[in-house]
C-alpha cells in the first residue's frame, strides 16, 4: 500500500469522508517524511533539527483485487506514523496510535466494500514539533500493507520461534503458534510446521491437531530437533525459516513463513556476553533512525550501505536509540550478522526536557510521549516484543534510555546538593519500570531486559538496577570495577559511551564488562545547537555515511583486517581536529596521526622516509609524528609479521578542475525500488579531492528514477535536500536515487561553474 497516496500539509475537517475532493493534493509514495525538506528555521525546535511539523492528511483510493477477499478479515498495517495517527476507512473511524515509533494495525473488516472504490484516510498530528530530543520526522514515514486472512488463521505476530538447546551436534527448535477462530463455529484443524534450511529444503516437520472454540484463540507448542545445525553468529549469519500451515476441512486456511536463527545467547556477570557458548565483546554503536538528507523515510538499501560500512569498522552490534526501529532494519541486522539492543522509550512520565533554542540552552518544552506513557507504554512495549522476538539479531530488550537522568524529571536525596525535592520522586522509576519488565518477560523469557542508566547512584538507591537482568551504564565507566566488587552478580556493559581510547580498554581488558555502545555510529539530525546547526556530529560516519577520521581509529581497534590510515592536524596547525588531506600552509609543522592494527608502520613523504614505528609505540592507540610540510604524497605502509599488509596515502590537491561521479551500484532493479548512492567529488586535474571546494552543484536526472535526497555531510547546512541544486562540502556531496517506473536508462549529470561536468548512466532492468 506504499504507492499513489494523496497528501496535504494542512488540517481538513472533512478529509475522512470518501467524497472529499483531494484532486489538488500532492501525489506521494510511502514512506514519506514531510519534515525532511524543510523549510528549516531558527523559530523551530533545535531538538528536532529546526524542522517543521504540523498536521497532515494522507488519502488513498483503492479497489479490492478480488471480490472474494470481502469474505476474509482485513487489516491495514502501519510500520510507523509520526505521530498521533488517526485512521478512517470509507468514513468510519478505524483506530489511532499516539506513539510515532509503534507498529500498529487497524481492523478494516467491517468497512471495506467488495465492489467499487474504497478510501483510506490518515490524519497525522505533529503540530507540537518540539516533542523530542532528536529528529523524528513527520508523516507515514515507514511502510504500509493491507492484509487479508481467513477467519481461522494465525494471529498477527502469532508465531514465536526459540532455540532452547543449541550445540554443534543438534539444536531444539520450539515453535509457539497462536491461532484465532473468528467464526461462530468450533473448528478442528491441523497445524503443519516445516523447518526450512538455509538452502530452502525441509530440514524437519512436525504436525499438531487441535480444536478451537468460536471466538477463541489457542497457542500450540511444537518442538523439533535439527541435526548438525548451521549456527547464526556475527560471522555466519545463517537464517532458517518456519513455514506454518493450517489445514482445516481439507484446505489450507492460512500459511506463514517466519525467518529465525539457531543460536544461543547468555550474559554472565564474570564473563560478559557469550554467543553460542563463546565469549564475544560487544563492539556496538548507537543509531538514530534518520539518514541525513532523507530524514526519517529511509529505504532498506540506504540502511544496508550504512550498516555494511559500520561492519567494515569492526562494529558487531547496534543500539536502536531510543525507539523501535523499522522492521526491515532488523531484517538487515539478521542477514548481516549484527547484534541488536532493541530499545522502546526515551522517557517515562512526566516528559523530559526538549531543548528548543539549542542543546542544553534556553527554556525547554516539556511535552511528548511522556504525556501518554501511562496509558500506552504497556501496549507499545508488548507490541515491540511480539513484533521483534523472532529476530536472532535481537539479544536484549531495553525499556528506556536515561530514564533516571538526574532531575529530568526524577530526583532523589542521593544526588546531594543537586537534589530537587519538588521533582517527581525517583521511586517512580520502579513504579513505571517494573510493569514494563514484567510485560517483556511474559512474552519472551529468552532475552534479558535492560535499560541505559544515566545515574547508577539514583537507580541503585530505589532498586531499579536490581530489577534489570543486564545493567547498562551510560558514561559511567568509572563505576565498573567498584560495582563489580559491590554487586558481583550484576552483568555490566556500556550502554552509551564516548569514543575515548581509555573507555574501550576498560572493556577490552576486563572480562566481566560485556561491551560498549559508542555514541554514535552515524551523525544524526537534531539534538542541535544554535541555528543553523541542524545535526549532531558525534558519529563515526557523517550524515552522508562517509567515514570520518574517528571511524578509521575505531577500525584500528575493532577490525581484524590489517589497515593503516593517516590524518593530519593538531594544535600547531588548524586546531585539534584531525583532517584527511595534505594541503597546509608553506612552512607548517604538521602533526600527523596514524591509526593502524599492523605490527609496524613506515611513514614517507614524497618517497623519503620520515620514520618507522612499532604498534607498541602508540599513545592512546595513535602513532604520531611532527612533519615539516611539503606538497606531494604522504604515505604510510603497514606490515604484519614482517610482510606488507596495508597502505594509505594523502596527496596534495591542486585547484578544483572537474567533477567525478562514483555510484555504488551500476544498475537498478525496477521491481525492487532499488537505490543508488552517487558520491560526487570535486577533484583537481590529477583526480585528487579538493578539501576546501564547496561549489554549488546542479543535478540533472532523466529516466525511470527519482531523486530521494542530496546531502553533503555539513552539520550546518539548511538547504532543501530535495532540490536539485546543492553545495558541496569538503569537496564532496551525495545524491541518493531510487528506481521508479519501467525499465530504461537513468542518466545523472552534475555540473558546477568553472568545473568540467560529469555524467553517469545507470540501466534499470
Amino acid at each position: 500500500m506504499d504507492f499513489d497516496w494523496r497528501f496535504s500539509l494542512a488540517d481538513h475537517p472533512g478529509a475522512a469522508m470518501p467524497a472529499f475532493d483531494d484532486s489538488a493534493w500532492q501525489r506521494v509514495d510511502l514512506p514519506h517524511d514531510w519534515s525532511s525538506g524543510g523549510p528549516f528555521s531558527a523559530d523551530l525546535g533545535s531538538g528536532n533539527g529546526y524542522a517543521p511539523g504540523g498536521i497532515g492528511w494522507y488519502r488513498k483510493r483503492f479497489t479490492l483485487p478480488a471480490p472474494e477477499l470481502r469474505q476474509k478479515l482485513a487489516a491495514v498495517e502501519f510500520d510507523g506514523v509520526y505521530d498521533h495517527a488517526e485512521v478512517w476507512c470509507n468514513g468510519h473511524f478505524a483506530g489511532a496510535r499516539p506513539y510515532g515509533y509503534a507498529s500498529f494495525e487497524c481492523d478494516l473488516t467491517p468497512y471495506l466494500k467488495a465492489q467499487g472504490e474504497n478510501v483510506l484516510a490518515v490524519r497525522v498530528d505533529h503540530s507540537r514539533y518540539a516533542d523530542s530530543r532528536w529528529y523524528t520526522g513527520s508523516g507515514i514515514y515507514r511502510h504500509v500493507r493491507l492484509r487479508f486472512t481467513d477467519p481461522l488463521g494465525i494471529t498477527r505476530w502469532g508465531t514465536f520461534v526459540t532455540t532452547p538447546s543449541v550445540s554443534a551436534e543438534s539444536a531444539t527448535v520450539r515453535i509457539e503458534t497462536t491461532i484465532g477462530n473468528r467464526t461462530e463455529l468450533r473448528r478442528t484443524l491441523v497445524l503443519e510446521s516445516d523447518i526450512l534450511s538455509p538452502a530452502g529444503s525441509v530440514a524437519a516437520r512436525v504436525t499438531s491437531p487441535a480444536a478451537i472454540e468460536p471466538g477463541a484463540e489457542r497457542t500450540l507448542v511444537q518442538e523439533v530437533s535439527i541435526a548438525r545445525p548451521q549456527l547464526w553468529s556475527t560471522r555466519t549469519p545463517v537464517l532458517y525459516r518456519v513455514r506454518n500451515r493450517i489445514r482445516a476441512e481439507g484446505a489450507i486456511a492460512d500459511e506463514t513463513e517466519v525467518p529465525f536463527g539457531i543460536r544461543s545467547i547468555r550474559f554472565d556477570s564474570g564473563r560478559g556476553f557469550l554467543l553460542n557458548g563463546t565469549p564475544l565483546k560487544i563492539q556496538g554503536v548507537c543509531l538514530h533512525h534518520d539518514a541525513g538528507c532523507l530524514g526519517a523515510a529511509v529505504p532498506a538499501g540506504v540502511w544496508e550501505r550504512r550498516l555494511q560500512a559500520l561492519k567494515e569498522l569492526g562494529v558487531n552490534a547496534i543500539r536502536t536509540s531510543h525507539n523501535p526501529p523499522a522492521p526491515e532494519f532488523l531484517d538487515l541486522c539478521d542477514r548481516l550478522g549484527l547484534l541488536v539492543k532493541d530499545e522502546a522509550f526515551d522517557e517515562f512520565t512526566p516528559p523530559k526536557n526538549k531543548w528548543v533554542s539549542g542543546w542544553n540552552n534556553g527554556v525547554p518544552s516539556r511535552f511528548g510521549y511522556g504525556e501518554v506513557f501511562a496509558e500506552w507504554s504497556l501496549v507499545d512495549m508488548r507490541d515491540l516484543v511480539r513484533r521483534d522476538r523472532n529476530h536472532p539479531s535481537v539479544i536484549m530488550w531495553s525499556i528506556g534510555n536515561e530514564i533516571d537522568y538526574p532531575n529530568d524529571p526524577f530526583s532523589h536525596p542521593v544526588l546531594g546538593k543537586s537534589y530537587r525535592p519538588d521533582n517527581p520522586p525517583a521511586a517512580d522509576l520502579v513504579k513505571w519500570g517494573k510493569p514494563l519488565i514484567d510485560a517483556v518477560k511474559q512474552l519472551d523469557s529468552t532475552r534479558p531486559v535492560t535499560a541505559g542508566l544515566a545515574s547508577l547512584a539514583m537507580s541503585d538507591a530505589v532498586g531499579l538496577a536490581d530489577l534489570l537482568d543486564v545493567v547498562g551504564y551510560n558514561y559511567q565507566e568509572s563505576r565498573y570495577d567498584a560495582d563489580h566488587q559491590r554487586v558481583p552478580g550484576r552483568v555490566i556493559f556500556g550502554s552509551e559511551n564516548n569514543h575515548q581510547f581509555g573507555n574501550w580498554t576498560i572493556v577490552r581488558d576486563q572480562a566481566f564488562v560485556a561491551g560498549q555502545f559508542l555514541w554514535t555510529g552515524i551523525d544524526y539530525l537534531g539534538e542541535a545547537r544554535a541555528f543553523p546547526n541542524r545535526a549532531n556530529g558525534a558519529g563515526l560516519l557523517d550524515l552522508c555515511g562517509f567515514k570520518k577520521p574517528g571511524a578509521w581509529f575505531r577500525q584500528s581497534l575493532w577490525s581484524e583486517r590489517p589497515m593503516a590510515y593517516l590524518c593530519a592536524g593538531g594544535a600547531r596547525t588548524r586546531g585539534s581536529r584531525p583532517e584527511e588531506h595534505w594541503n597546509w600552509p608553506p612552512g607548517s609543522q604538521v602533526a600527523v596521526s596514524c591509526y593502524t592494527n599492523c605490527d609496524e608502520v613506515q611513514l614517507t613523504l614524497n618517497g623519503a622516509p620520515i620514520g618507522t614505528k612499532p604498534a607498541a609505540a602508540a599513545e592512546d592507540g595513535v602513532l604520531s609524528w611532527d612533519v615539516p610540510y611539503a606538497p606531494g604524497v604522504l604515505k604510510v605502509l603497514g606490515s604484519v609479521a614482517g610482510k606488507p599488509a596495508a597502505e594509505f596515502e594523502l596527496r596534495t590537491a591542486g585547484p578544483a578542475s572537474r567533477i567525478v561521479l562514483l555510484p555504488d551500484v551500476h544498475e537498478l532493479t525496477a521491481a525492487g525500488r532499488a537505490v543508488c548512492h552517487v558520491e560526487v567529488r570535486v577533484v583537481d586535474a590529477q583526480g585528487v579531492r579538493v578539501p576546501g571546494a564547496d561549489p554549488v552543484l546542479t543535478f540533472e536526472l532523466t529516466g525511470p528514477a527519482v531523486m530521494l535526497g542530496i546531502g553533503n555531510g555539513d552539520l550546518n547546512n539548511v538547504e532543501d535536500p530535495k532540490a536539485l541544486r546543492h553545495k558541496a562540502f569538503q569537496g564532496r556531496a551525495l545524491a541518493i536515487l531510487q528506481a521508479a517506473g519501467p525499465p530504461g536508462m537513468v542518466v545523472v549529470k552534475v555540473s558546477a561553474p568553472g568545473l568540467d561536468p560529469a555524467v553517469v548512466e545507470l540501466p534499470v532492468k
